[in-house]
């Protein structure tokens, strides 16, 4: 799966995700986040002609029991997961620099 633009406002189930037979990558953020939409160049450079990733943007805020489960405090928090198990994680990324942790397991 390539690159997505529009954030899930419904969670999946963290059941389906650490499920899920490929490499995850969940974007956690809000599409009105300066922060978030500064960050999507990277992602996409980063995302573009990679099979095998399934990415989910999933829209976060209080009360949200997935970025909880995650962890996740700031936005955007992008995390790399396979079969349920976190291999790489990024917070606040600008630049693809800042997307080498991602970038490096989507490598091997």
């Amino acid at each position: 799966m390539s690159y997505r633009n529009e954030y899930e406002v419904v969670e999946p189930a963290r059941a389906d995700i650490d499920a899920a037979p490929d490499l995850v990558l969940l974007e956690f953020g809000a599409p009105w986040c300066g922060h978030c939409r500064a960050a999507q160049p990277a992602l996409r450079g980063l995302l573009e002609g990679r099979e095998g990733v399934i990415h989910l943007k999933i829209e976060d805020g209080r009360g949200k029991p997935l970025g909880r489960a995650f962890g996740v405090k700031l936005w955007p928090t992008l995390v790399l997961l396979r079969s349920g198990e976190e291999l790489a994680r990024a917070v606040r990324p600008v630049s693809r620099a800042d997307l080498e942790p991602l970038e490096r397991v989507l490598e091997d």
